[in-house]
């Protein structure tokens, strides 16, 4: 028996219709760059360099933050889940604190993949271009999500149930180890010159995930629909599919599937699992400890390949693969779990300090 909508040819030949056609903004969690808003997107992804609060530059994947649309908030095809897929961003200029970021999106297209997890699946891509306060193009990002019928990926069972995940003291006691020789390269520049393809990136491990450190997440970055009280009652009144019953005949957004197991098993996810916007920032964080203050992030491309369960743990790792004459390095980044498996992968380019 269907529990939840399905994609219908009327509902996605309507959605094809907005292609190239300007997307209604979501009222953004972040309207400007802060100091407090710097340092809890900051805390939320984990990233200790005290460089983003003395220096008034913000970390540059806050604009997950600062606009809904490349976070994944999707429109169309009411009732059909949507997975976030991964973002590329390219940025002209940093970030400052006191910025005031807004970002104009269009949907860009719609591509038809066949899927193993849910037999089909939209791949629904938007750009989105972030101007500040002067008018001056910030970054221009193309995100994307992958629709899939809930009911049908159940049914499929791609993943079975949940692996349990549990940690000895001495593991914890690696992972500990781990955050504490995190290296942040800081105010020493790295020079084109000294760098080699083929160099490894230090690693940056991020986890054990668990619903606090979601939680935290959210702190720093605002959710897509999680609302409280009236205002909740007001989302679901305007959007009657995103309001999926609880235990307790409660409506309540399909995000829960971040948190709540049944949820996550009935759009056929093997448990709960953290956001994808979430592993992109992390992989930024460990671009921007490794390149120093002086250096600028042009590009971070990532794509999310695999959900990433409560109880795991993520080690995010990189390797340098190109470099110009103009002082752009090119790296390949990867994040693994701890049974090895690659949960997102993309690349980054770097331009670093040419002279010395």
């Amino acid at each position: 028996m269907s529990r939840f909508p399905v994609i219908t040819p009327p509902a996605l030949a309507e959605l094809r219709a907005r292609i190239g056609r300007p997307v209604p903004r979501p009222e953004p969690y972040i309207e400007v760059a802060t100091r407090d808003a710097v340092r809890h997107w900051a805390a939320g992804i984990g990233d200790r360099n005290p460089f983003w609060l003395r220096a008034g530059v913000a970390p540059p994947t806050i604009l997950f933050a600062m606009d809904r649309i490349v976070s994944g908030y999707v429109g169309g095809l009411p009732g059909v889940h949507a997975m976030y897929g991964g973002t590329d961003f390219r940025w002209d200029r940093p970030i400052r604190i006191g910025d005031r970021i807004v970002g104009d999106s269009v949907l860009l297209d719609l591509v038809e993949k066949p899927s193993r997890f849910a037999k089909r699946a939209i791949q629904q891509i938007y750009r989105t271009t972030f101007s500040n306060q002067r008018d001056e193009v910030v970054c221009v990002a193309d995100s994307w999500c992958f629709r899939t019928e809930r009911d049908t990926a159940r049914e499929r069972a791609k993943y079975g149930p949940a692996e349990s995940t549990s940690y000895t003291p001495a593991q914890i006691e690696e992972i500990a180890r781990a955050y504490g020789v995190e290296q942040i390269r800081g105010a020493t520049p790295r020079r084109a010159g000294d760098v080699q393809i083929g160099d490894a990136l230090p690693a940056v491990v991020k986890g054990p995930l668990t619903v606090t450190s979601v939680i935290a997440f959210i702190q720093g970055w605002g959710s897509l629909y999680i609302r409280a009280h009236g205002a909740a009652f007001d989302l679901f009144e305007r959007h009657p599919a995103l309001g999926i019953p609880n235990a307790f005949g409660v409506p309540e957004p399909p995000e829960r599937v971040h948190w709540d197991e049944g949820l996550a098993r009935a759009v056929g996810v093997p448990g709960a699992y953290d956001y994808g916007p979430e592993r992109v920032a992390w992989l930024g964080h460990l671009v921007t400890n490794w390149m120093g203050d002086d250096a600028f992030l042009r590009r971070l491309n990532v794509q999310v390949q695999r959900h990433n369960l409560i109880g795991d743990t993520t080690w995010c790792r990189a390797r340098v693969t190109g470099k110009d004459g103009d002082g752009v390095v090119t790296l390949a980044l990867v994040a693994e779990n701890q049974r090895g498996e690659t949960t997102a992968a993309g690349t980054a380019d770097v331009v670093l300090t040419r002279a010395g």
